[in-house]
């Protein structure tokens, strides 16, 4: 499934440029706020896709390094940093999150994900990635992430792959249940969990809040 969901990915985001638009997600501008609240200046997006997000925190004064497993999308964020004058705010690089973040541990204050962990990952995998998410942040480091729950409509609709994971339309997702929300929170700080809707189906998702604790 993993080969499928690259080559998915690639048709989408070259077909057409920049399909998401220019303008930051509503859960990337709470999380810039958060991260401003918590003294943050170093930002990691994972499946950072075309960068909407990322460009938006490099220009709110952050140093932003962003990840995408589509090498289309990371080309064209690069781009869009040029392009904006803010390249020197933003690096970009190929990661596939299933595999080990290839950057030194305590490396950020804040990392941001939106609706990456509920891409074709099994449960164990996630709880891989999360646990990567906490090496490369710094103590106090800040997480928002934001996931698919099993609320959406299209939870359990489409093609079943186990483990909670249902692909509609081509795309694979993992829903989440409020205990894995939880399960993926052990050994942190978890600060907040809302409920919030996105796009026309709608979309049904958590944004999660969760901290490392400063020991």
């Amino acid at each position: 499934m993993r080969a499928g969901q690259r080559a998915h990915w690639e048709r989408t985001y070259g077909e057409p440029p920049g399909m998401y638009g220019a303008r930051p997600s509503d859960a990337a501008v709470h999380a810039a706020g958060v991260f401003l609240d918590a003294g943050a200046t170093d930002v990691l997006e994972l499946g950072a896709g075309h960068g909407r997000d990322a460009l938006f925190f490099a220009r709110e004064g952050f140093a932003v390094h962003a990840t995408d497993f589509s090498p289309v999308a990371i080309e064209q964020l690069r781009a869009a940093a040029r392009e904006q004058g803010i390249a020197r705010r933003v690096t970009g690089g190929v990661q596939d999150v299933r595999e080990s973040l290839r950057l030194p541990d305590a490396s950020f204050d804040a990392v941001f994900a939106h609706m990456l962990l509920c891409m074709a990952l099994s449960t164990e995998e996630t709880h891989r990635l999360v646990g990567e998410v906490r090496r490369v942040l710094r103590p106090g480091g800040v997480f928002v992430y934001t996931v698919r729950h099993t609320g959406d409509a299209h939870f359990g609709a489409g093609t079943g792959h186990g483990d909670d994971i249902w692909e509609h339309g081509g795309f694979a997702v993992h829903f989440f249940s409020r205990e894995l929300v939880d399960a993926l929170a052990e050994d942190w700080v978890l600060d907040d969990v809302h409920a919030f809707d996105e796009g026309e189906l709608p979309r049904r998702l958590w944004r999660v809040t969760q901290s490392v604790p400063v020991t």
